[in-house]
């Protein structure tokens, strides 16, 4: 971007900043957005300066567009809460603070994570992965598969189709699912890593030029986090000395985003794509093998354990008892296959 957009950029953050300093009830929070509106102004200021030195035209009576307007109508009717990945997508920094239920602990993080003291215990923080990530997303694509075409499958069968049919249709819902869901998971993942990529770059700029600004911020947001503003300081100062911790912290802490969740748009579309297959081909096997009554029975046997193991296997995420997870998903399932077959019954009388 040239002076000219950030300048617009910064302005409209600033006017954001004071939008959210207006309908926040904290004082302490308000006075960081009021404070941020303000270095967002001093920034503005310069980038003002260099575009009218590269002999840009700068408008010093700046009026938001009508995206911004439309964002801070949202701001003043929902909270910032509900809005805050769409106000870090526009470069309205202390999004951080909203995460965990959007409340200030004194010497907590919103996390529950401990106030960092040091740099080496903010990188440390900042640098966990969560390993899970790729098999959750593959555990719950296995589920989607099962599900919907488990209930395709019965729907095909209640109208009294041949199995020729059911394994035609059932490897059609199988193709078109899988398909589907990998698409659109690979919409989704590029989609963030644009928006990802697009503010990381935008805050390397402002790093190189401005390090004493955007350590000032830093400490704005630290203090609100319940730090006092002489540590604030001295830790802000400290990361942004730090070329290797600053980037990924002023992501983290300013924008709200997570470096580390960047990912890869093919490797999900691929995951999607083959757990979901591999889900959506468990309740087809017994029509493949067999044909008649025993493969339906088969076909729900085989479902329906596939549904307790996977709503057990989800329960390592979610922390509950492993059991109910089975059970609560096996319910699901029956109630979604159980009301796909009885309608697919009374069309088969209606149409027969």
């Amino acid at each position: 971007m040239d002076a000219l957009d950030n300048w617009r950029q910064e302005k409209q953050a600033a006017f954001l900043y004071r939008v959210i300093a207006e309908v926040e009830p904290s004082p302490l929070r308000k006075a960081l957005f009021t404070a941020l509106a303000e270095e967002a102004d001093s920034q503005a200021a310069i980038w003002a300066e260099q575009a009218q030195a590269a002999g840009q035209t700068v408008d010093r009576d700046f009026k938001p567009s009508a995206r911004v307007r439309l964002v801070a109508q949202l701001v003043r009717r929902f909270g910032v809460r509900p809005v805050r990945t769409v106000l870090a997508a526009m470069k309205v920094r202390g999004m951080a603070i909203y995460d965990g239920g959007g409340r200030v602990h004194p010497v907590r993080t919103e996390q529950g994570h401990p106030m960092p003291t040091s740099v080496s215990e903010v990188g440390r923080r900042h640098h966990t992965r969560d390993g899970g990530t790729s098999l959750r997303a593959a555990v719950f694509g296995v589920n989607d598969g099962l599900v919907s075409n488990a209930s395709l499958i019965l729907g095909i069968t209640g109208a009294s189709a041949t199995n020729r049919i059911i394994v035609v249709s059932g490897t059609a819902g199988l193709l078109a699912g899988a398909f589907s869901m990998a698409a659109g998971e690979y919409i989704s993942v590029r989609s963030q890593r644009e928006m990802f990529e697009k503010q990381i770059a935008a805050e390397r700029e402002e790093l190189a030029k401005y390090p004493e600004e955007e350590a000032a911020e830093l400490a704005l947001i630290y203090h609100a986090r319940g730090l006092s503003k002489e540590d604030a300081k001295r830790i802000a100062n400290q990361l942004i000395s730090d070329p290797k911790n600053a980037l990924d912290t002023l992501a983290r802490e300013e924008l709200g985003l997570n470096p580390d969740e960047l990912g890869s748009p093919w490797q999900a579309a691929a995951t999607s794509l083959v757990s979901f297959a591999f889900g959506a081909f468990i309740p087809l096997i017994p029509f493949i093998l067999a044909q008649g009554p025993i493969a339906l029975e088969a076909s729900i046997a085989l479902a329906a354990a596939s549904l307790f193991g996977v709503g057990a296997t989800i329960s390592l995420f979610t922390g509950r008892s492993a059991l109910w997870g089975g059970l609560r998903m096996l319910l699901i399932g029956a109630a979604a296959g159980g009301g796909t077959y009885l309608i697919g019954r009374a069309l088969g009388v209606a149409i027969g």
